[in-house]
């Protein structure tokens, strides 16, 4: 699998707020599975807010549809925060919400973590967070931020055994 991510130089206004947009897509053997626009934006204190984001499925190279998708303000979903600003071991959180579609959760394990992937390795200031969803308690992963850079690791805990490793950066 691989999952490529791009902050492009476009922006989206959600509830008034001017929001960068991500691509997030995903091929499996080569073939797109996911293509998906994510839309972030940062308030004054620092924290990284999730606004909603734009899914589309792909099964055999064809358009399979747009589960997941979702956009805070509209019908009942509610921006949720990815990155507190100051984060501190026990926080939990809501990172995104609409109800039934996208409920994902998040607890601070650690700020002072370690992890080393194909691109690095950090020790002592990686942010460690327990991610859930109560959409799907059967799993649990383990994400891992370098200061600088973002996730460089994610990891299931419960329900799979998958592991997501940074290995690489590209600036254009």
């Amino acid at each position: 699998q691989v999952n490529e991510v791009a902050v492009t130089r476009d922006t989206k206004q959600i509830l008034g707020v001017n929001c960068v947009v991500i691509r997030d897509r995903v091929w499996m053997k080569g073939a797109l599975v996911e293509d998906t626009f994510d839309w972030y934006a940062q308030d004054l204190e620092g924290n990284v807010w999730y606004m909603g984001e734009y899914a589309s499925d792909y099964k055999g190279g064809v358009l399979a549809g747009h589960g997941g998708s979702w956009e805070a303000g509209v019908n009942g979903a509610e921006a949720g925060i990815l990155m507190k600003a100051r984060p501190q071991v026990g926080d939990a959180y809501r990172q995104e919400y609409y109800a039934g579609e996208a409920e994902d959760m998040a607890e601070v394990l650690s700020v002072s973590g370690s992890a080393s992937v194909p691109y690095g390795s950090w020790s002592g200031d990686v942010l460690v967070t327990k991610d859930w969803s109560p959409l799907e308690r059967s799993t649990v992963e383990h994400k891992y931020y370098a200061r600088g850079i973002g996730l460089v690791k994610a990891e299931k805990v419960r329900g799979g055994s998958e592991a997501i490793m940074l290995t690489g950066i590209r600036r254009e």
